[in-house]
C-alpha cells in the first residue's frame, strides 16, 4: 500500500495531528533477531521527528530493499520516502524497546488518511490508481491505509498484529467502518505470480459489484501466465483472514515495479475470534 505524488509540499509543511487519538500501548516482551528480549510499543506519531522517522524506515524498505523510483517533493531530506499525502495523514508507528525500558527505533509503520484529511488535500492515493466511483456511498466513515512496512528483521509478525489492534481501535472510536488500501505483489518475474492470484482470488474473494473499482493502468493478465500455484503474500493473507476483499483486477506501478490489489474491510466483516483479539470487550 504506497502512494504516486501529486503537486509538491515542503518538508516544512508536514506535522503530527494533534488530536486524542494520541495513546500508548506496549506487547508483551519478545525477542527480536538476536534472540534478546523487546517491548513492541505502539503510537501515533506527535511530531514532525517521529513522521521522519517512519519515512526514513519506508525509504530503506521500499527504495533501498524493494528498488523503488522515488519522486520526493523538491527540498526532502535525502534517505526519507516523502510525499504530498504525509502531511494530512496519521502516521502509527510500533517501535522495538528494550524490554526493560526506554524507547527504541521504528520497526514498522502505517499511515492512515480519515475522511476529513481526505477532503481536505482533495482525494485519496488510491483514486491514482483506481476509479473508485462506485465507493462514494462509504466514504462518510472510510478510511484508506498506506506505506505499510516492517523492518525485516522484525517480520515475525508480532509487529504488524500489533499495528492493526491500533487501527480496529482507531476505527472504533471514531466511528469508522471501512478500510480501503492497495496490497502490491512484486513483479520481479514479469507479473506472473500477481496474474495468478488475481484468478484465484477472483473466484474466492472479490467484492460484490456495487464495492469494485477499475485500474486506471491495468496489469495486462490476459497476457500473463494465470495459472501458477501461487500463494498470496502474508500481507494479503491476514487481510483476508479478517474478512477484506479484493475489489478489482490489478494496477501496474512502474515506480515500485508492482502490482496493486485494491482490498477493501469493513469492521462488521472482521470474524468474531479477531473481533475479540484485536477489539476485547469494546462494542462494535
Amino acid at each position: 500500500m504506497r502512494d504516486l505524488p501529486l503537486p509538491t509540499l515542503p518538508i516544512s509543511e508536514i506535522r503530527a495531528p494533534r488530536r486524542s487519538l494520541h495513546r500508548r500501548a506496549a506487547s508483551a516482551a519478545q525477542p527480536d533477531v538476536d534472540g534478546d528480549a523487546v517491548r513492541l510499543e505502539v503510537s501515533w506519531a506527535r511530531s514532525e521527528g517521529e513522521v521522519l522517522e517512519a519515512q526514513r524506515l519506508r525509504y530503506r524498505v521500499f527504495a533501498e530493499e524493494m528498488g523503488a523510483r522515488l519522486s520526493p517533493p523538491a527540498g526532502s531530506p535525502p534517505g526519507h520516502d516523502i510525499d504530498v499525502f504525509d502531511p494530512y495523514c496519521e502516521h502509527l508507528l510500533v517501535r522495538a524497546c528494550p524490554a526493560d525500558g526506554g524507547s527504541g527505533p521504528v520497526i514498522g509503520t502505517y499511515r492512515l488518511m480519515t475522511p476529513d484529511a481526505a477532503k481536505r488535500i482533495g482525494g485519496l492515493y488510491s483514486e491514482t490508481e483506481f476509479d473508485l466511483t462506485r465507493l462514494r456511498p462509504l466514504r462518510p466513515k472510510m478510511v484508506e491505509l498506506g506505506r505499510s512496512c516492517v523492518d525485516p528483521a522484525h517480520r515475525s509478525g508480532g509487529a504488524i498484529l500489533a499495528l492493526w489492534g491500533a487501527l480496529a481501535s482507531f476505527m472504533v472510536r471514531y466511528n469508522l467502518d471501512t478500510m480501503i488500501g492497495c496490497a502490491s505483489i512484486s513483479m520481479r518475474d514479469g507479473g506472473h505470480v500477481a496474474a495468478s492470484l488475481w484468478e484465484k482470488l477472483r473466484h474466492t474473494h472479490l467484492a460484490p459489484i456495487e464495492h469494485q473499482v477499475r485500474p486506471r493502468l491495468p496489469l495486462p493478465v490476459e497476457e500473463l501466465d494465470r495459472h501458477l500455484d501461487a500463494e498470496p503474500p502474508a500481507l494479503i493473507k491476514g487481510y483476508l483472514r479478517c474478512g477484506a476483499r479484493i475489489i478489482g483486477a490489478p494496477a501496474w506501478d512502474p515506480d515500485f515495479n508492482t502490482a496493486d490489489l485494491p482490498m477493501l474491510m469493513r469492521i462488521d466483516d472482521l470474524p468474531l475470534r479477531y473481533r475479540r483479539h484485536f477489539l476485547g470487550s469494546q462494542p462494535v
